[in-house]
């Protein structure tokens, strides 16, 4: 029996991945891109015409339509709650860009109502899907390291030096932080995955190098119950740009882009030397992901769970860094 082609729809060309996930909808042979939408006229525009697709004149236009099953939400972050609202009202599965809200109530209510609607909604998380982080996640979960005491992430690009990175992303309000919230989440969700969800407390540090109004460099550092510290690091101004962790315990390292794109160990099995780790098996990245789980296949849960899970994380690193004090992690006043 042949599955039908799921018809995908675009709301928002705010963000620079835009067009990657149009690509994965045109690349995966399940799926098809219809058309696009924007709340700008000239972003939706210039995004269905890069696209060769027909551009929507409003939001309810895009998600009324009957060739449309889908959605990709690539719109401001402040405006992922209402646009992933509509979207799963009208029966639409959706695939966003990270962060799923701004709050962690505002994550929860939108994937309890994606499970009472029956629709499939899955945030990207796409660096845990990369070989090098399954691999290191593996051996994190066998004990190969001992006891994990520290894990340190960092993502960094030159998209404020080298002038390609929109100047929207500085806006406080649409985007709701700077390189944090953007691409500190990559990190942050890797901490959490090596070290746990929920640390103890978190503190931050937020630098500015350019004259942004929001953060273009940033750390958080985040301290487990268990006297654990993981520390998460993002950039906008880093040439060339870098992607490296580094997880340590009390039998074995790992380290991965310090210098070399492989991830090695050192020490317990793996012996006194820094030695290459063997590739792991592939597993589905998040397009993938949820395509499967629109046909069923794939249980989104996981992915969930770990998007609100962010979402708690950046809100604690952002109060810390507003206050300049530690905060203690999933206070009430932090929801």
């Amino acid at each position: 029996m042949t599955e039908n082609v799921i018809g995908v729809g675009i709301a928002g060309f705010w963000h620079v991945h835009a067009g990657d996930y149009a690509r994965d909808a045109t690349d995966h042979p399940g799926t098809r891109v219809v058309a696009g939408w924007d709340a700008d006229a000239a972003l939706a525009g210039a995004g269905a015409t890069d696209l060769g697709i027909e551009a929507t004149g409003s939001l309810d236009e895009l998600v009324s339509r009957p060739d449309v099953d889908a959605i990709t939400v690539t719109t401001a972050t402040a405006d992922h709650t209402e646009v992933i609202s509509r979207a799963i009202a009208a029966g639409k599965h959706v695939f966003t860009e990270k962060l799923l809200a701004p709050t962690v109530e505002e994550c929860e209510a939108l994937v309890a109502q994606a499970r009472q609607a029956g629709v499939a909604l899955v945030v990207s998380l796409p660096r845990l899907a990369d070989p090098e982080v399954v691999a290191a996640s593996a051996l994190v979960d066998s004990g190969a390291l001992g006891t994990v005491t520290y894990a340190r992430v960092r993502m960094a690009h030159d998209g404020w030096l080298g002038g390609w990175l929109p100047e929207r992303f500085a806006d406080p309000v649409a985007a709701i932080g700077g390189a944090f919230t953007d691409l500190g989440c990559h990190p942050a969700y890797l901490v959490q995955r090596f070290l746990g969800a929920r640390p103890d407390r978190v503190s931050a540090e937020y630098g500015h190098v350019t004259a942004h109004a929001v953060e273009d460099n940033a750390v958080v550092v985040a301290r487990y119950a268990d006297g654990a510290l993981g520390v998460a690091e993002a950039s906008f101004v880093t040439t060339p740009g870098a992607f490296a962790f580094e997880v340590r315990g009390t039998e074995a390292s790992l380290l991965f882009g310090f210098g070399r794109e492989e991830l090695i160990a050192k020490g317990g099995r793996f012996g006194d030397q820094w030695t290459p780790v063997p590739s792991a098996e592939r597993v589905a990245r998040p397009f993938e992901l949820w395509v499967d789980a629109i046909r069923g296949r794939a249980d989104p849960s996981d992915n969930q769970r770990a998007a609100i899970e962010l979402t708690r994380f950046v809100v604690a690193a952002n109060a810390a860094a507003a206050t300049g004090s530690a905060v203690r992690f999933g206070t009430e006043g932090l929801r």
